[in-house]
């Protein structure tokens, strides 16, 4: 089996819980920050939306150099663009990975800002840290923000307290 073979099911249910947290991203709070340093839940949430697209961007290139290609987040308007944005992300990112050859996930990928060398790694590596783990992480956030909602959590790796009999 392939690398890229064997993080697609990893892929599929970590993007699918994202889908399901993200569709109880409730309209109207967008401006919503459990603090002043915190994201807003617009901003986080559409963040979270388009990560998936940075598999593209590591698998597709040897380094992504935000001197060169400034970044701009995504902010939602609405639940529906939001989940659209996802299905969007997914739907390109999940065949690029299906074709990716253990070569192609050994080669070296930098992330820099001009000069400045962020890191170098095996993509697979960023894979797993930049795209995989950062999401997991962020939605983690997201969770504690419809939490503090009163927004029912859906379950990550099996029912949350809003789904079983926890």
């Amino acid at each position: 089996m392939s690398i890229a073979q064997s993080l697609l099911p990893e892929f599929d249910h970590e993007f699918a819980t994202l889908r399901k947290t993200l569709e109880r991203v409730p309209d109207g709070k967008w401006d919503y920050t459990p603090h002043a340093r915190s994201m807003t839940m617009g901003r986080l949430s559409g963040h979270l939306a388009e990560l998936g697209s940075w598999l593209n961007a590591t698998l597709e290139a040897d380094e992504l150099d935000f001197a060169k290609s400034p970044y701009k987040p995504f902010v939602p308007a609405s639940t529906a663009e939001l989940v659209a944005k996802l299905d969007d992300v997914v739907g390109k990112a999940r065949p690029v990975l299906a074709a990716a050859t253990d070569a192609d996930m050994m080669k070296p990928w930098t992330l820099r800002q001009g000069d400045h060398v962020m890191f170098t790694m095996p993509k697979v590596a960023v894979l797993r840290s930049f795209v995989m783990n950062h999401m997991i992480h962020h939605r983690a956030q997201l969770g504690v923000y419809l939490r503090l909602n009163d927004v029912p959590v859906p379950g990550t790796y099996g029912p949350s307290a809003d789904e079983g009999n926890m």
